[in-house]
């Protein structure tokens, strides 16, 4: 691998590929997951981003690439690894007629490193963690979507965890159920633990994320932190201004091409360009009067559809 993952990222992959016959379903992705960051693999369905998790996990074999999840590499030491991961890949599973207590009960002594003498402590944790001890005596098939899915995230966090992976966490959850994950996601990341998810949420992501990637069509098209990602936007910017030709003009001296239409001048100001928040101290001292000044980055949909040219779900 180009550099060692070990200490800054929770998940390190470089040229990760899955190919099914003559079609790269995963086409040669570097993922740089860093530790205790909220990630967002972000993507319309279909783009490669449940593939993806599979291979981290194991659970798929790896066409070509590398791959390395808390500092092992996947395949060879993924037994290592795997001890401090939880996840929730495609829906929780659970027994409809024994209640939440009882299902963690049974998935807990399928985990043959669990020792079962502190596995009744392990529960109790897991279902405070999550916020359902005073429903942990209610049946499976009487908890809500969103009750089922922390519950899902429950067996995810039995043992410790420095790795939390999940797919849609919030996926056919009505509003209730979405902020209740939502919450729940932000209360373990402030326990240190790195969470990576996977979602076309883009209300989810942009709420709680520290940092994305996108997928398109099995690549990656854009990929950092929300801060780097968003200096990276274009922003539309429009002025109304008693001084057009003088307007125009400043602007084109720091590089900004600008259009007039009567007292209206408008632009696409990057920060390659100049500070977008400067421009407006920069016409002022240039003398233009200025009556109105906006400057409009993009929403995620609109950056998202530019980057994949494909439409996502926003609520």
């Amino acid at each position: 691998m180009e550099q060692s993952p070990d200490s800054q990222y929770a998940i390190f992959t470089s040229g990760l590929t899955k190919r099914f016959g003559s079609r790269n379903a995963v086409d040669g992705i570097d993922l740089r997951v860093p530790r205790g960051s909220i990630f967002g693999f972000l993507g319309p369905n279909g783009s490669g981003k449940t593939t993806t998790i599979r291979m981290l996990l194991g659970l798929a074999n790896i066409s070509s690439g590398e791959v390395s999840l808390l500092g092992q590499e996947v395949p060879k030491q993924i037994a290592k690894a795997l001890p401090k991961v939880g996840a929730l890949v495609e829906g929780p599973a659970a027994y409809p007629y024994l209640s939440g207590r009882d299902n963690l009960f049974r998935l807990d002594s399928a985990d043959l490193s669990a020792d079962p003498k502190t596995r009744a402590a392990r529960v109790d944790t897991a279902l405070a963690l999550v916020g359902l001890t005073q429903a942990e005596g209610k049946k499976v098939n009487e908890y809500s979507l969103g009750m089922k899915q922390r519950l899902g995230i429950a067996n995810a966090l039995l043992q410790p965890r420095e790795l939390l992976i999940l797919d849609e966490p919030t996926n056919g959850l009505d509003p209730q159920g979405t902020r209740e994950v939502r919450n729940l996601i932000r209360s373990l990341a402030l326990q240190g633990i790195t969470i990576f998810i996977s979602s076309h949420l883009l209300v989810e992501i942009e709420q709680i994320c520290t940092h994305l990637a996108v997928m398109s069509r099995g690549k990656i098209v854009a990929q950092g932190s929300v801060e780097e990602l968003s200096a990276e936007e274009s922003r539309t910017l429009t002025v109304v201004t008693s001084n057009p030709a003088l307007a125009i003009s400043t602007l084109d001296s720091i590089g900004i091409n600008a259009i007039q239409d009567g007292n209206l001048i408008s632009a696409i100001v990057t920060a390659h360009q100049v500070e977008p928040e400067s421009v407006a101290k920069i016409l002022v001292e240039a003398g233009v009067g200025i009556q109105s000044f906006n400057l409009k980055a993009p929403t995620l949909e609109e950056r998202f559809v530019l980057l994949t040219g494909e439409g996502f779900e926003v609520a």
